[in-house]
């Protein structure tokens, strides 16, 4: 059963606690790797999970937390992957049903929508980004002192009127600066107004939160915790660097008392979700992300992939439909709150675009300023990131509460400082309306977010007024304002969409100044059949081939002139896999009605022999519905639903000069502000290889532009080729394909000699053997019938059976994954009666031929 008395406490406790947690929807039992592998299946609503586990042999281990039909099951550890193997053995009855006409019977495939054999992946903190050859070493940028605010209110003031007696509140900057006029939250406001945070519940998915420190116990929300690394209730620290979840913990909600300082929500619950410590599988992840979200509110979540220039990783499709699930089914419906840290390797070039969790449509994606309102030079910039908050830089960082009774830090910093800081102040509006959405909440947070060092060059002025800068996104977060627009703002309708065709390119991507610009048009009908009333994200799909990923970056212009960076140079990226169905995501036009032309431009800046391909694109606007009435929820990610048009139309293309084409993620900066090196980054989270995902097929397509004369020189030049007009160019010189098609005829000449001696030797072998010269050994009607002979000699007994039915399967078509099953190999799960099964029909399939001198023309092997 695996029942643990950590897993019936859990069960009791709930039980206890009214039922807030359905006993369905408990966390899953732990689970031992080490001698079970287990699997996540999604099934349809009519089949039992009994009736799927006795077919498969498996052990039903329960629901996948918030997911609705998504269940784990368990099997003794093996090197074999006891679904795939039935579902592709499934896959093939069925197809051999339809070669003789059999119809009606049930396959179990039917009724498996989705299955995933779980990998285990560790989640750990980042180190601090690595000193690299060439990184900046000054900063230049400069605080507009045109922005200083003087402090009307003394400190002494706030600490009288509010009665706070914590003993380092005056460190707390980021609270009330009371050096740098203006550079704090702005909350003193709120907390005399008596909002302070009460009935709201902040979740910290991290590395666990310390209840029994004397500064957060009082505020600790059990029934919203648990711990998925030891599968236990309470996610206390355990391990040494275990301090990450405590510290953003006492940024949100560190009671007012005598101990360290206070939280921005001082009176705000926090509930623990313990993931980063040891390894997990998705499947954890994805409970972990919905868990108690009825209760929880918002989910801060200060990690995600590896900052390091290189990563270009998003979650794994249960983590996507766990994310779904929480804004359509959180919290009574309106929907979960998801923050997280925008990264923190910008001194790498690195981008959170290239992020799927800060990228994600559902996050708020949170960005850094240090206590002088600068730019620091880890915090990274993206057309995603919404808004920033005060975290480390300057020569300071964040104060507030450490693992142990009474312990406190001075040195809490990165992105990872600024995004719970951000939760607490959402926590701050939930209090004064619960009601709004997941979606108002990010209206409200860009409506009233200030722009700060107004005098940096990205600064553009959007469709509806507003000012956006990859690095702050709409600016930094005030409390006060926040709170106050939200006493009266109005939710807005709910979410709609539209989704283009797949525009095929399969154009070369020009290297140097030139980019490769693509366009589409888009429609008031389209707009208006698509129910969206303003956008609000805007998504780019995009599947691009290149040698060195690093060396490419894209720009989306929308049809008013707004530009957004979407994806930038990253020159420690050297990956060889380019953008393969990757998403990336603006927020930046935001407001915009979405009518006219949309272009992307894709730009190679690096002159060298590595050169690129853009393959296609998509775009999908995201936007308020027109009549709420009409609005559907969106399908689960993977699906199947979630595709609405997977149409591929062909797109014309113009190489245009570029200047606007960003070259580096990196600040403009040259002097690295100093930052505490506990915690200086995110912590990492390091993913297995996901399923591949279903990529668009490629279309080509020629470009019918016009061009430059210039443009057009370099085309013909690139057209003199001594190759026929149907042979690939590969995109390189005259003198490159030489080689290459020169290479290819040594290689062909050379196989067809080997092949060709090696035929006549086997047919000599056969005539000096039989006294016969034929390519198919002649089946008499006792092989036909019995199919493989019972083993004498062990397995490779049996095998001479199977290879004749496998050369008279190959005659019908049958592909190369289809032929693995017909391997000499026990390994994929198969017994006797499968392999007797299947060789009578490849006989009867070869009987209906006819000629066997007809089928395939290949002799035994």
């Amino acid at each position: 059963m695996h029942l643990t008395s950590a897993s019936l406490w859990l069960a009791i406790l709930h039980i206890s606690h009214c039922g807030l947690v359905s006993a369905e929807r408990l966390p899953l039992r732990p689970r031992d790797y080490s001698l079970r592998d287990y699997y996540a299946l999604h099934l349809t609503p009519d089949v039992s999970p009994a009736a799927i586990a006795q077919q498969l042999g498996l052990h039903h281990e329960g629901l996948i937390g918030e997911l609705d039909d998504h269940h784990l099951f368990s099997a003794p550890r093996g090197n074999v992957d006891i679904v795939s193997t039935h579902l592709e053995r499934d896959r093939r009855r069925r197809k051999r049903s339809l070669y003789s006409g059999a119809a009606g019977k049930e396959h179990i495939s039917d009724s498996i929508l989705f299955a995933q054999k779980q990998k285990l992946k560790q989640l750990v903190k980042r180190i601090p980004p690595g000193k690299r050859e060439g990184l900046p070493t000054v900063d230049s940028q400069s605080w507009d002192e045109n922005d200083q605010v003087q402090i009307t209110v003394d400190i002494k003031d706030v600490v009288k009127t509010l009665g706070i007696k914590d003993p380092i509140f005056a460190e707390q900057w980021h609270l009330f600066n009371s050096r740098e006029g203006g550079h704090d939250v702005n909350v003193t406001g709120l907390w005399m107004e008596g909002i302070t945070g009460m009935n709201a519940t902040v979740a910290i998915v991290d590395d666990g939160l310390d209840m029994y420190s004397e500064d957060l116990k009082d505020n600790y929300f059990a029934i919203g915790s648990y711990d998925f690394n030891d599968h236990i209730p309470e996610p206390k620290p355990r391990l040494s660097d275990d301090r990450h979840g405590t510290r953003c913990a006492g940024e949100i909600a560190a009671v007012k008392n005598n101990v360290c300082g206070v939280g921005v929500a001082w009176d705000a619950k926090v509930a623990g979700i313990r993931i980063l410590s040891k390894q997990i599988s998705d499947v954890d992840e994805a409970v972990a992300m919905n868990y108690a979200y009825q209760d929880n509110q918002i989910y801060s979540c200060s990690w995600g992939p590896r900052d390091d220039g290189e990563a270009m990783e998003a979650p794994g499709i249960l983590i996507q439909r766990a994310l779904v699930k929480g804004v359509q089914n959180g919290r009574q419906g309106k929907g979960s709150i998801f923050v997280f840290a925008s990264g923190n390797g910008a001194a790498l070039d690195d981008d959170c675009n290239f992020d799927g969790y800060t990228n994600s449509i559902y996050s708020i994606t949170t960005g850094a300023i240090d206590r002088t309102g600068k730019h620091p030079y880890y915090a990274e910039s993206c057309s995603a990131q919404m808004i920033v908050t005060y975290s480390s830089g300057s020569q300071d960082a964040i104060h507030t509460t450490d693992v142990g009774p009474h312990a406190c830090t001075s040195t809490h910093g990165g992105t990872s400082a600024a995004a719970p800081l951000a939760a607490g102040i959402f926590a701050l509006v939930l209090s004064v309306r619960p009601d709004l959405s997941w979606r108002d909440l990010q209206y409200l947070a860009l409506d009233t977010a200030v722009p700060v060092n107004k005098g940096d060059a990205d600064w553009q002025k959007t469709s509806i007024g507003k000012l956006f800068n990859h690095k702050y996104g709409y600016g930094k977060l005030d409390a006060w304002a926040i709170v106050q627009a939200a006493k009266k703002f109005k939710s807005v309708k709910p979410q709609a969409w539209y989704k283009s065709p797949v525009l095929a390119v399969n154009h070369p991507i020009p290297q140097g100044q030139k980019g490769l610009q693509t366009q589409i048009q888009i429609t008031a009908d389209d707009i208006k059949n698509a129910n969206i009333a303003r956008l609000e994200h805007v998504t780019i799909t995009m599947n691009a081939r290149h040698g060195k990923r690093g060396e490419m970056s894209v720009d989306l212009i929308s049809p008013t002139g707004v530009i957004s960076h979407i994806a930038t140079q990253r020159k420690y990226d050297k990956s060889s896999e380019g953008y393969d169905n990757w998403t990336f995501m603006s927020v930046k036009h935001w407001g915009e009605d979405g009518v006219g032309t949309w272009t992307v431009t894709i730009m190679d800046g690096i002159e060298n022999e590595v050169s690129g391909t853009l393959v296609n694109w998509r775009i999908t606007l995201w936007g308020e519905a027109i009549d709420a009435e009409k609005a559907e929820l969106l399908p689960l990610p993977g699906s199947g639903e979630d595709d609405d048009s997977e149409t591929i139309i062909p797109t014309s293309t113009t190489e245009v000069k570029t200047t606007n084409l960003p070259t580096t993620t990196s600040s403009d900066t040259t002097r690295v502000t100093e930052n505490p090196t506990d915690h200086a980054t995110r912590p990492v989270n390091s993913k297995p290889d996901d399923p591949p995902t279903k990529t668009v097929p490629e279309v080509p397509i020629s470009p019918t532009s016009s061009v430059s004369e210039e443009e057009e020189s370099e085309a013909e030049t690139h057209k003199s080729s001594f190759l026929p007009s149907f042979l690939p160019t590969f995109g390189v010189s005259a003198k490159t394909q030489v080689w290459i098609y020169g290479s290819l005829v040594v290689i062909a000449v050379f196989i067809g000699v080997v092949a060709s001696y090696l035929f006549i030797q086997r047919r000599k072998q056969r005539t000096g053997k039989d006294g016969l010269d034929y390519e198919f050994e002649v089946l008499n009607d006792e092989d036909e019938l019995e199919g493989p002979r019972p083993r004498e000699g062990g397995r490779g007994a049996a095998t001479g059976g199977r290879r004749k039915a496998r050369d008279l399967y190959d005659a019908f078509g049958a592909s190369d994954d289809e032929e693995e099953l017909f391997s000499d190999s026990d390994e994929k799960g198969y017994d006797n009666a499968d392999y007797e099964e299947e060789e009578a029909h490849g006989i009867d399939e070869g009987r209906r031929v006819g000629d066997r001198e007809k089928l395939l023309g290949r002799g035994d092997r």
